[in-house]
């Protein structure tokens, strides 16, 4: 079941002043896993827990399969939400927060947390509050994967556990969203680590949505130029210029958009190399000065 989230124009201010989200529009359709990356601060929280029903935006609409979710007992049921810090009673066992998660959600799997459960290590009879951080943040991507929620969200979920578990997380999410296809959605700042599963990514930044896109045709849109400074400051002129640096005549610049065949070829003849630039450094680079910056534009 894939399930389609709308959001119109959304607004979320503190204190009647600060703005958390400020006018935030874009649609996902399902059955992706969607990349939600941001600094801290930037807004990513927030909108999260408008669209699982945790607080009201103060304007604008939301809308999940067509319907305004908060306080909408049909989309809450199909909405599962996984925080890192946690939401749950530090006085329950293991296993009374798996008897509670299998009432919440209707597609739970029960032999599925079980086997979870097992592959973590994590004791049914122990108190939330005896866990260590990383087995809270195991019994959270438990609840996560085993929910089978048709909009199953991951907000740092993760951050706890070591790596080996992390990893072991990512592979279990790719393998259970094939055999499931349903809407994920990560927030994360380990980007470098779970980037190959991005299909979409939305970029927040200060409470504005920056940017959403394929994360494959994000990725084809930066590139590294190297080459000897003068070549490579001519070969810029009318690009979008995210970072630069200069070790004695030689010039590197990250650059957003794409070159084009002429521009690779006249790279090429100029003695310049262009290179691949990660999804993370592009991520930094965006969020440092903006999109549609005028101090990005060279010459």
């Amino acid at each position: 079941m894939t399930i389609t989230i709308e959001v119109s124009r959304l607004g979320l201010l503190y204190d009647k002043s600060a703005k958390a989200l400020d006018d935030v529009t874009f649609r996902l359709e399902g059955g992706k896993i969607y990349g939600l990356l941001g600094r801290n601060g930037s807004g990513k929280t927030s909108l999260l827990s408008i669209l699982a029903s945790f607080q009201q935006q103060t304007s604008g609409e939301v809308r999940i399969d067509g319907e305004a979710p908060y306080e909408n007992e049909r989309i809450v049921n199909q909405v599962c939400f996984i925080q890192e810090n946690g939401y749950l009673s530090e006085s329950f066992k293991v296993r009374d927060v798996i008897k509670l998660a299998s009432d919440c959600w209707p597609n739970w799997d029960a032999d599925y947390a079980d086997r979870l459960l097992n592959q973590f290590e994590l004791p049914a009879k122990k108190q939330i509050m005896a866990l260590s951080r990383g087995m809270k943040s195991a019994l959270g991507v438990t609840i996560g994967l085993a929910s089978r929620a048709p909009i199953t969200i991951f907000d740092e979920a993760y951050l706890g556990m070591d790596a080996p578990s992390r990893y072991y997380f990512y592979e279990e999410l790719l393998k259970d969203y094939m055999e499931h296809p349903r809407t994920i959605i990560l927030s994360t700042h380990l980007i470098e680590e779970v980037s190959d599963l991005f299909e979409e990514v939305l970029i927040l930044d200060k409470g504005k949505l920056v940017l959403q896109e394929e994360a494959d045709k994000l990725r084809s849109r930066g590139s590294a130029i190297i080459g000897p400074a003068d070549a490579v400051d001519q070969f810029a002129e009318g690009l979008t210029i995210l970072s630069e640096q200069k070790l004695g005549g030689t010039k590197s610049i990250t650059v957003f958009g794409e070159l084009g065949a002429e521009r690779e070829k006249r790279a090429t003849a100029d003695g310049l190399t262009i290179g691949p630039v990660s999804l993370q450094d592009l991520f930094v680079h965006l969020t440092r000065k903006g999109i549609g910056s005028d101090e990005r534009k060279h010459g």
